[in-house]
């Protein structure tokens, strides 16, 4: 095992680095392109029954401080990915996630059931937190109607998987979510965080907002999200003792993965500097985070993961 060695539901991963879903992820391409870098794994684009094109452009803008987007879900429908996942080549050694996003509990069952029939090793995370749908409110921020999500899942798909969780801002919303994440053992790992939604950038020199989509509001990442995403990784990771966290959220240097490892990640995605840097920025982080742990004379993530100390 080397250094860089990670185990999500006991499937080994040569190191702890994949794409936030979303990004780079969308045509089989890109799909290709991951698969060929030095990231650890990948995980296919949030996906719906049907294709969707998405949101009016212009939908993503880079900022100095991360990132803006309100894309809206465009994918090419599961079948797309499913075909992706039967063909794909596990033996190879790099694991592949499989994401769903249905616009309701009807259309998660219905590709749930097929991806369950299809019987490959994909792992399915299932997208609780999609903040730039309109008219789609997240079914996280909706205690109810999650715990009910999670029940019909666990009941008709009936194998382990994750959910991808937008970001709680109080303690007793952690609380909350993680007893209800903690009724289901199927719920294998938990994924923060998703975009900070709702968020404006607004461009002085125009005096306007910089996406076209629900009158510029949008999801933001990037340096802007960090603490908020190491906050949820560590809150889940107290919280769910039983399993494993997925760090995401602001991501661009091996310090920053360094970070969402000691706060409980035991894998982390990689979005806006994915977006910004391609996949080639995987190498680096790999690199980056190889050197932390030998300044420091870790010998593998599992000493590193969880041991983040308190004053």
């Amino acid at each position: 095992m080397s250094l860089l060695s990670a185990t999500l539901l006991g499937t080994h991963f040569a190191n702890p680095l994949l794409n936030a879903s979303g990004v780079h992820c969308r045509f089989n391409t890109e799909l290709d392109e991951l698969a060929a870098s030095a990231a650890g794994s990948l995980v296919t684009k949030s996906c719906t029954v049907l294709a969707r094109d998405g949101n009016p452009e212009p939908r993503y803008f880079a900022t100095p401080l991360g990132s803006i987007n309100s894309m809206g879900l465009p994918n090419a429908g599961y079948q797309y990915y499913l075909d992706y996942a039967k063909a794909y080549d596990y033996a190879a050694g790099k694991p592949l996630l499989f994401s769903v996003a249905g616009l309701s509990l009807e259309d998660n069952l219905t590709m749930l059931a097929a991806i369950k029939a299809a019987a490959t090793p994909a792992i399915v995370e299932l997208n609780l937190s999609c903040p730039n749908v309109p008219g789609k409110p997240q079914i996280a921020y909706d205690f109810a109607a999650m715990d009910r999500m999670l029940d019909a899942v666990s009941r008709d798909y009936a194998l382990p998987f994750g959910v991808k969780m937008p970001p709680y801002f109080d303690i007793a919303h952690f609380d909350e979510a993680a007893a209800i994440l903690n009724k289901y053992p199927l719920v294998a790992f938990v994924t923060c965080i998703n975009s900070i939604g709702n968020a404006l950038v607004i461009d002085t020199e125009t005096e306007s907002v910089v996406i076209k989509p629900k009158d510029g509001f949008g999801g933001i990442g990037g340096d802007y999200v960090l603490p908020t995403a190491l906050a949820n990784v560590n809150a889940f990771y107290r919280r769910c003792p039983a399993k494993q966290i997925i760090g995401c959220g602001g991501v661009k240097t091996g310090e920053h993965v360094f970070m969402h490892l000691l706060a409980g990640a035991s894998l982390v995605q990689v979005g806006t500097a994915l977006y910004e840097e391609g996949p080639g920025i995987f190498t680096r982080l790999n690199a980056e985070l190889t050197t932390i742990l030998q300044r420091k004379g870790y010998q593998s993530l599992d000493e590193v993961r969880g041991k983040l100390r308190t004053l």
